[in-house]
């Protein structure tokens, strides 16, 4: 049995797109890019924005290390607000946590605007640790993430774990360091990317991932 199950953030526990897709468009403008079509801005969700920044449009490291102080700008002030919970969310972490289950956030994004996304909506109580990406970006990949927060936890059998995430960035991750994880299918990954990746269940919904660990 799992004693600690870990929530990825973006599109697993919120539905960030409006923010993060804006902030991107911002950090884009302030380069000369600029993008009409926030639906493009999309592949940000998930993984580390310095990455993607270098990646999709060929930013330098130092451009990139300035494109997300830039998106921050933003983000701290707006962004970090344009999103939504999803449904039943404080419930299923209510009941979860009734049951035993120790709950850990694990996130690529910046740890600072986990906790204060996690406190807008009243739901940082249930979690008995809130990790995520350093300021300086020398841990943001998920595999890195998810060290330091078993860490943290003080479990180190990674039979004790499992993470629950959305794209095919918390399964890489997860198997990287050799921990379980369950796929979901309402954020920003799909269930093909998900099963290719290796996730060990596909739920569509919380309701599902709740019934799995009751059974």
């Amino acid at each position: 049995m799992k004693k600690v199950i870990l929530f990825d953030l973006d599109g697993t526990i919120i539905d960030s797109q409006e923010g993060v897709t804006k902030c991107v468009q911002y950090a884009l403008a302030h380069f000369g890019i600029w993008e009409e079509d926030l639906e493009k801005l999309r592949v940000f969700i998930g993984p580390p924005l310095r990455g993607q920044f270098r990646k999709l449009y060929g930013f330098t490291p130092e451009q990139a290390e300035e494109a997300v102080k830039v998106y921050r700008e933003r983000y701290v002030k707006k962004g970090m607000y344009e999103c939504r919970l999803y449904p039943y969310v404080k419930e299923i972490l209510e009941h979860l946590r009734q049951k035993g289950y120790l709950l850990a956030l694990a996130s690529s994004k910046n740890e600072s605007a986990c906790i204060g996304i996690l406190e807008h909506f009243g739901i940082d109580t249930y979690f008995d640790l809130i990790g995520g990406a350093t300021d300086d970006g020398k841990i943001s990949e998920k595999a890195d993430v998810l060290k330091l927060v078993m860490e943290r936890m003080g479990y180190p059998d990674l039979e004790d774990y499992i993470l629950i995430g959305d794209t095919r960035f918390d399964v890489l991750g997860a198997k990287a360091v050799g921990m379980d994880c369950i796929g979901v299918t309402y954020g920003f990954g799909s269930r093909e990317e998900l099963k290719e990746a290796g996730a060990g269940e596909i739920f569509a919904s919380l309701q599902e991932v709740e019934a799995y660990f009751e059974a």
